[in-house]
């Protein structure tokens, strides 16, 4: 993990100076099983990415409701108490 972080560092200025065409052809001189890890490690960053956008989004809309409501946060006050399974 370290390498490629290393790797990436040295390679990326070098990323920023290249064209779409320049890019897309350097992707595809790569072999198949790098260009797939390529994708998907894209992938899984722009879905983090957004997610993370959508829940911060989410959070600043109900930061008023809980603050005003204590009802929306009642249960909080129990959150430290040990928990037992009646059977």
């Amino acid at each position: 993990m370290v390498l490629r972080l290393v790797r990436f560092a040295v390679v990326a200025p070098y990323i920023r100076h290249m064209s779409t065409k320049e890019l897309i052809a350097r992707i595809e001189r790569l072999p198949m099983a790098q260009r797939i890890k390529l994708m998907e490690e894209t992938l899984r960053g722009m879905r983090q990415k957004e997610s993370k956008a959508a829940l911060a989004k989410a959070a600043a809309a109900l930061e008023k409701d809980y603050r005003e409501n204590k009802a929306l946060t009642a249960f909080t006050a129990i959150d430290f108490d040990n928990f037992y399974e009646a059977r």
